[in-house]
């Protein structure tokens, strides 16, 4: 068979779609990857597969949607597929639309977000219920990365066969280690008995970073290591600006785009995602396997993922107040952050091993 695997930007191809290609592939399956193009691409190709690059803009530009539409109805019609896998809001939509109207036999979506359930007005939410509404019309599999979205897509009549598959990731390179710790910390000048909080994601409002700041502000006695940056198709304010201006002196480390986050992580002690909404996140994962006691909002799949008490501490979102005194728990107490990590990777190695998740998933596709 045929596949060909379609997300907006390069960064959710790399790290979201690259193990389900592999997998596909190792069942001897050809697959083709399409997003925009962008410079994480090259580690994909450098591993045989062919990316399609595409003029997907993340915008609400309908002349924009109409190219990317077209494109997408090139590619299929040249390629001739037998299945189109979907992925993200927008571009998820206009690939089913456009492999209908390519005729393509088998359309799949993964759902990794509703829109009309993140920030927004009342007709941006509403245009995005349309969108999963009509767009479910046109696909034959509909999958969810939590439980929490395929409930939705069943309650509210979009998909009423949802199939949550979650995320993974592979526990052997996301581990506790040692040797990463030191090294890490001896190549940025940290001591070896500091506490670090460390955040990973792409640096937008939306994962909650000025009341990160303002729990850091009251929480003096550790440090806070963020890892990431913000994309170029992120709309909104500036985060590396707004952190850089926030007050925490020496005690923030802005460490941009990471290739070694599983280092990084092992080099730390508390892992922190104050985000406002979230699907799976699977730097909360990436946090678990590593042995990390998670702080993070209660919202979407993060209930999920995070036994509140038990592998981390959950904090309403927008409060800065809970969300420091979670971080000051952690920071005081090296048991409950090794009782609370060590259970967080039996968790996580048990429901979020990358090759169950993507043998799973395969499955579901028929593959």
């Amino acid at each position: 068979m045929k596949v060909i695997e379609v997300t907006n930007v390069d960064f959710s191809l790399r790290h979201f779609l690259l193990p389900i290609m592999r997998g596909v592939r190792a069942r001897g399956h050809e697959v083709i990857g399409a997003c925009a193009e962008g410079e994480l691409l090259a580690e994909v190709r450098a591993e045989g597969f062919s990316v399609a690059g595409l003029p997907f803009e993340r915008n609400l530009s309908l002349a924009a949607h109409a190219r990317g539409f077209r494109s997408l109805v090139m590619l299929f019609r040249a390629e001739k597929p037998d299945l189109v896998h979907a992925h993200m809001p927008i571009s998820g939509f206009l690939a089913r639309a456009a492999a209908k109207a390519a005729g393509v036999p088998r359309i799949a979506y993964t759902c990794h977000g509703f829109l009309f359930n993140q920030d927004g007005s009342i007709a941006r939410r509403a245009g995005g219920f349309a969108m999963e509404w009509l767009g479910a019309r046109m696909t034959d599999i509909y999958l969810t990365v939590s439980a929490a979205e395929a409930r939705d897509a069943r309650r509210f009549w979009i998909a009423r066969r949802a199939i949550a598959v979650g995320n993974g990731r592979d526990p052997a390179r996301f581990r506790p280690d040692p040797r990463a710790r030191e090294r890490i910390r001896t190549e940025l000048g940290v001591p070896a008995d500091r506490v670090v909080v460390i955040a990973v994601s792409r640096l937008v409002r939306d994962k909650g970073y000025p009341e990160l700041a303002a729990a850091m502000r009251e929480v003096p006695e550790v440090e806070l290591w963020v890892v990431g940056e913000r994309l170029a198709s992120d709309r909104g304010d500036d985060m590396h600006a707004f952190l850089a201006a926030a007050g925490l002196g020496p005690r923030l480390r802005l460490l941009g785009y990471r290739h070694d986050v599983d280092a990084v992580l092992a080099a730390a002690d508390i892992f922190v995602l104050p985000s406002y909404f979230e699907a799976m996140p699977m730097t909360v994962i990436e946090a678990m396997m590593t042995g990390l006691p998670v702080v993070a909002s209660r919202v979407g799949g993060i209930r999920e993922q995070v036994a509140d008490g038990t592998t981390g501490l959950l904090v309403p979102p927008r409060q800065p107040g809970p969300l420091a005194e979670a971080l000051r728990r952690l920071a005081s107490d090296p048991d409950l952050r090794a009782r609370m990590g060590s259970a967080g990777r039996s968790r996580a190695v048990e429901l979020y091993d990358e090759a169950k998740v993507v043998g799973r998933t395969l499955d579901l596709l028929g593959l």
